[in-house]
């Protein structure tokens, strides 16, 4: 009886544990938002800042993930109790596939985050820890706008930023003030805000009143744009702010090289020097003047050709070949013939048309057409000369490849950019293609 008895209290014990546990379980669980078609509107309307899980149940990535991401949930929840403050949701892919298909998932998990009821250019790719996810959130939940005192403060070695928005206001009374904070939140990744109050405008332009100042560093020295249009008219200074902020060529690091390929479109890279300030300004000219329509078919990008030394090795290329051009096109890589030529008219969106027309690639696999005309670069002098397709730098050793293959097969080198793309050490990814 005393045994049945013991074993009695002993059940009575697991019991209570397993529910204790199970209730825990379920209020983490609860404390995110399963976000469906008829409620993503207004959740990521009503909520300040909205962190969303793009997930999949057999995905092992997810898995690991819903535990972590629900006791964030749980904890931010406490230390941020106001309504609508900050909301944490998400949304599972082989349910709600309409839903993941407008926001191109292409793997799991993918952690994408609101802000006033704007989604961010950018994805979190930081750790998968409680910490990490709430000093992310923390950061969001700053207000986008920083007060200083003036420009030339912020401006110090250890304070400068590459390109900033300074906004030149008598006080945070006017009424686009708003209209302003929410494009500060939006474009927090991109560009900084600052507010001077009580100033009457910028330095260059004393006793304009409230300004809009977009500030970019170039080499030593900044550029000032003033924005010239109706504070009050939120479309046309959004755009303005936004033009500015995410510049149509963009400098590719270790730190957004997985971001950019992420996205899918090939690359037209300036490899260049760090202090070679010329060449990347003639490069971004030559693109607003040729290609601007190009915009949304490649991503124009810069390069330190000394960070970057990897890909100019397999192009056959060194720090003394700068600056140059090349396509990435997520296979292979096509070298732009002459930096020089830039500069000719309708040069550049051939070299781009041709990626778009398959040409590049055909002439690696089958060689030129006969009844084709020819651009024939020399590699090298003398006698080793080396006489190749346009836009296919080789190396010594492709000779004998090139004859085997009945002399007209030339092998550009394979990308090297595909390889900061994504990992399936962290990701299941769906595209299977050249990503």
């Amino acid at each position: 009886m005393m045994w049945e008895g013991r074993g009695w209290v002993s059940y009575l014990h697991i019991f209570l544990v397993s529910s204790l546990y199970l209730f825990g379980t379920t209020r983490a669980a609860d404390s995110v938002i399963d976000i469906k078609k008829d409620n993503i509107d207004s959740v990521v309307a009503q909520n300040d800042v909205v962190f969303v899980n793009f997930y999949a149940e057999w995905c092992k990535f997810s898995r690991m993930l819903a535990p972590i991401f629900e006791q964030t949930a749980t904890k931010i929840k406490s230390e941020y109790p106001q309504a609508n403050r900050i909301a944490m949701g998400r949304v599972d892919c082989d349910k709600e596939a309409d839903i993941c298909a407008a926001y191109h998932i292409s793997k799991y998990p993918s952690l994408k985050l609101w802000r006033s009821g704007q989604v961010a250019k950018k994805e979190y790719r930081g750790q998968r820890t409680q910490e990490a996810f709430l000093q992310h959130l923390h950061e969001q939940l700053k207000d986008p706008i920083l007060p200083i005192k003036s420009v030339q403060e912020n401006e110090t070695p250890e304070n400068k930023k590459k390109r900033a928005v300074y906004l030149h206001f008598a006080s945070a009374q006017v009424p686009y003030w708003h209209n302003v904070q929410r494009m500060a939140s939006y474009l927090r990744d991109e560009c900084p805000f600052y507010v001077i109050f009580g100033s009457t405008g910028p330095a260059s332009r004393p006793g304009q009143g409230d300004t809009v100042v977009f500030r970019e560093a170039v080499g030593n020295q900044f550029n000032e744009d003033i924005y010239h249009g109706p504070l009050e008219d939120y479309n046309a200074l959004n755009q303005w702010i936004y033009d500015r902020c995410v510049p149509l060529v963009r400098e590719i690091t270790f730190e957004n090289a997985e971001e950019l390929t992420e996205e899918g479109l090939p690359f037209v890279i300036l490899f260049h020097k760090a202090d070679d300030l010329k060449s990347a300004e003639i490069f971004k000219q030559e693109i607003n003047k040729q290609v601007l329509g190009e915009r949304n078919t490649v991503n124009f990008l810069l390069a330190d050709g000394e960070k970057f030394s990897h890909p100019l090795a397999h192009l056959g290329k060194s720090q003394a070949d700068l600056p140059l051009i090349a396509i990435d096109s997520f296979r292979h890589m096509y070298l732009f013939p002459n930096f020089n030529d830039i500069t000719i008219p309708g040069k550049l969106k051939q070299f781009i048309d041709d990626l778009h027309s398959g040409k590049l690639h055909r002439v690696f696999h089958y060689g030129f057409d006969p009844n084709e005309p020819q651009t024939i670069q020399t590699i090298g002098d003398g006698d080793s000369a080396i006489k190749t397709g346009e836009h296919i730098p080789v190396q010594a050793g492709d000779q004998g490849k090139r004859a085997q293959a009945g002399g007209n097969s030339i092998s550009p080198p394979e990308s090297t950019f595909k390889k900061l793309a994504p990992s399936r050490n962290r990701y299941t990814l769906l595209q299977r293609d050249e990503l």
